[in-house]
C-alpha cells in the first residue's frame, strides 16, 4: 500500500478563490507554507479542458515534492503521471483504478458513512475523506454534516487515514483531534483566504 505521508488535502474548486487570484497562484501559495498533496477536483471542465491545468498543476506539485491526485479521471492521471486518483462515495470503481495506476500510486474515495468507509477499505482504498463534518455550502448536496461523534467513531474502526472534510478550519483542529482524526481535507479554508502560505502553516502549527 503507498505510503499516506501527509496530513493535509487540498481539493481545488476554481469557484472559491478571491477576486484577482488565479487557482495557480494560490496553490503554490499552500505549497509555499508546507502543503503536500492536492487533489484537482473541477467537475465543470471536460477532459480536454482539464488536461491542460493538471500538467500545470503536476509541474507545480512536483517541484515542491507534493503529490497530485486527480478526481475520477483516470485518463488524465494517466496522462500527466499523477501520483493517484479520487473516487467518488457511490460505486467507486476502485478495482478497475487500481489494475491502471498499479499498486504504488494512491487511491482516495469520499465517504459520508460508516459503511462506505468499511466499503472503501475492502475494495483497496488508500484512504477516505469523511463528512461534511461541519456545515459548508460546497457540500449541501450530502445532507446534514456527520458531525464529530461519527467521525470518532470511523476514525475508531477504519483501517485506512480518514481526512475530515467539510468546514475545516485550523480553529476546529483541537475538536477534531480530541475525535481521534489527525487528517484534514479542506477547500475554502486554503483557496478562499487571501494568504494561503500562512493559511497552512497555521494548519501545521497547531
Amino acid at each position: 500500500m503507498p505510503n499516506i505521508d501527509f496530513n493535509l488535502y487540498l481539493i481545488t474548486d476554481r469557484g472559491s478563490l478571491p477576486a484577482g487570484r488565479s487557482l495557480l497562484e494560490q496553490v503554490e501559495a499552500a505549497l509555499e507554507g508546507g502543503l503536500r498533496a492536492v487533489q484537482l477536483r473541477e467537475k465543470n471542465l471536460s477532459p480536454t479542458d482539464l488536461l491542460p491545468l493538471a500538467e500545470q498543476l503536476r509541474e507545480l506539485t512536483r517541484r515542491f515534492g507534493a503529490k497530485l491526485l486527480i478526481n475520477s479521471c483516470l485518463e488524465t492521471a494517466l496522462a500527466v503521471d499523477a501520483d493517484g486518483i479520487h473516487l467518488p462515495s457511490h460505486n467507486p470503481p476502485i478495482e478497475k483504478s487500481r489494475a491502471a495506476l498499479g499498486p504504488d500510486r494512491l487511491i482516495g474515495v469520499s465517504t459520508h458513512s460508516g459503511q462506505e468507509v468499511e466499503a472503501a477499505a475492502k475494495a483497496g482504498a488508500d484512504f477516505v475523506t469523511f463528512g461534511p463534518v461541519y456545515p459548508t455550502a460546497s457540500k449541501l448536496l450530502y445532507g446534514d454534516p456527520v458531525g464529530l461523534e461519527k467521525l470518532a467513531q470511523v476514525c475508531r474502526n477504519a483501517p485506512l487515514p480518514v481526512f475530515a472534510l467539510g468546514g475545516i478550519t485550523s480553529k476546529c483542529l483541537p475538536e477534531l483531534q480530541n475525535a481521534g482524526c489527525n487528517h484534514f481535507a479542506f477547500i475554502g479554508a486554503i483557496l478562499k483566504n487571501p494568504d494561503p502560505e500562512v493559511a497552512v502553516r497555521c494548519f501545521l502549527a497547531d
